[in-house]
């Protein structure tokens, strides 16, 4: 499956969960559950975004605006992670935590919509079909490893780690096809 489909799919899961906070009240249990539901598939999500469609897009993005839009993405994956991890540290689900969580939400929703205009329009530009396809194959074999590890964090992030391989190779694809196009 080609990879852009894929990190869509993602993104409509996660703004569905997003979406969820605005009729959750201050104290609501829901609130803890919605931010780990979050929190799982967003740490993946960033993971194996950075790893295997980033890291090749960065080593190819030829224009300066484009080299930009790729390093946003990234600095925008910092601040979820900064949040998430934010949100990690609280145990009530008072008015800070729903007010955190909606910034957390509103941040992902401003990254998404970013990332699926200019960071795609990248991906299709040095990209071909077949290794967008490639991207694809990598990311769902990492994501079952991933989900297949302990639940700790650790065996999740080595699981994750474990796909160098794999975006190595679809990077070296990458890297191949633009000088191929030049």
């Amino acid at each position: 499956m080609n990879v852009l489909e894929i990190i869509k799919s993602e993104h409509r899961q996660v703004v569905k969960l997003i979406d969820e906070i605005a009729s959750c009240e201050p104290g609501d249990d829901r609130l803890f559950e919605l931010a780990k539901e979050i929190e799982q598939q967003l740490s993946l999500h960033l993971a194996l975004e950075e790893r295997l469609f980033y890291a090749p897009l960065r080593d190819c993005a030829q224009e300066v605006d484009e080299q930009v839009d790729v390093f946003e993405a990234y600095t925008e994956h910092a601040v979820a992670k900064a949040l998430i991890e934010m949100l990690s540290s609280r145990r009530k689900t008072d008015s800070r935590f729903k007010a955190e969580l909606v910034v957390l939400g509103d941040s992902v929703k401003n990254h998404v919509r970013e990332e699926e205009s200019n960071v795609f329009a990248i991906a299709r530009e040095y990209l071909n079909p077949e290794e967008l396809g490639e991207i694809g194959e990598a990311w769902e074999k990492a994501k079952a490893r991933a989900q297949r590890a302990p639940s700790s964090g650790t065996g999740r992030k080595a699981a994750v780690r474990g796909t160098t391989a794999s975006g190595t190779k679809a990077k070296t694809g990458a890297a191949t096809a633009v000088t191929r196009r030049r």
